[in-house]
């Protein structure tokens, strides 16, 4: 038999991570990058948009979600279930408040402006990165078994780089956006040049890259997420957040303030 752990007298142990727990922190994902929109398309007072700039939004979105975390966890919740009262239950329903209010606060402020919003294509786009990554995530599932280990946190990953890769091909061959990023731009670019793109347009290659990097990515954290749940758990929630957070930056963005 092991031992129970003695600790310290004022100590406590770690919040416990779970894959729920992970997952429960993406509508806070959501709630930064649309903060950051309102910032972008100076939809917030003066005195206040320096809080709404990036990184430091990204950094006080993470500091609210932490310190939620950090109450229920010392308030002993369980960390399997969603139901409410559960870690993952309350982290996922105030970072949910948080990105439902900024959702519509940048969305009042779009229908506000002589351009109203444009909801077409980003609910196009929508739908096609819950068809996109379903199809992929099921496939992954089924070619490699390990990777189930990953639960919620490798689903949304799949999802959130699905989301990036479609958001940007609806911006740049549908809405002329352009990308900012260096690396994305020279896919993008080569694809511009290849003899598909007056059918396919230039973002395809896009999807494709970030589809394939996602699935990779995955099968390569399922041993890691064997081995060491908390910190695999951890590692992957942090990918999904480079694909989820952008996505949905791109998805609002367009819908507020299309060229």
């Amino acid at each position: 038999m092991v031992p129970a752990q003695v600790l310290p007298e004022g100590s406590t142990l770690p919040p416990r991570v779970t894959d729920r727990v992970v997952v429960a922190f993406a509508p806070w994902m959501v709630a930064g990058s649309s903060c950051y929109v309102l910032y972008q398309v100076d939809g917030v007072p003066e005195g206040v948009a320096p809080f709404f700039s990036s990184p430091t939004v990204y950094v006080s979105i993470a500091v609210l979600a932490g310190a939620v975390w950090a109450a229920t966890a010392a308030a002993g919740l369980p960390t399997d279930r969603w139901r409410l009262p559960s870690v993952p239950g309350v982290v996922g329903l105030v970072g949910g408040i948080a990105a439902i209010a900024a959702i519509g606060w940048a969305l009042a402020f779009g229908t506000g402006t002589r351009e109203g919003l444009t909801l077409a294509w980003p609910s196009a786009g929508l739908v096609i990165t819950v068809v996109l990554a379903a199809v992929v995530w099921g496939g992954l599932r089924r070619i490699v078994p390990e990777t189930r280990i990953t639960g919620g946190v490798g689903a949304l990953a799949v999802f959130g780089h699905t989301l990036d890769g479609v958001s940007t091909a609806v911006g740049i061959d549908v809405l002329g956006f352009g990308e900012q990023s260096p690396v994305s731009r020279a896919i993008i670019t080569f694809a511009a040049d290849l003899p598909t793109a007056p059918v396919l347009g230039a973002a395809w290659l896009f999807i494709l890259v970030k589809l394939v990097l996602a699935a990779v990515v995955v099968v390569l954290m399922s041993g890691y997420v064997r081995e060491e749940p908390a910190e695999g758990y951890l590692l992957l929630g942090a990918v999904a957040a480079v694909g989820l957070g952008p996505g949905a930056h791109n998805l609002l963005l367009f819908t507020i303030a299309s060229p």
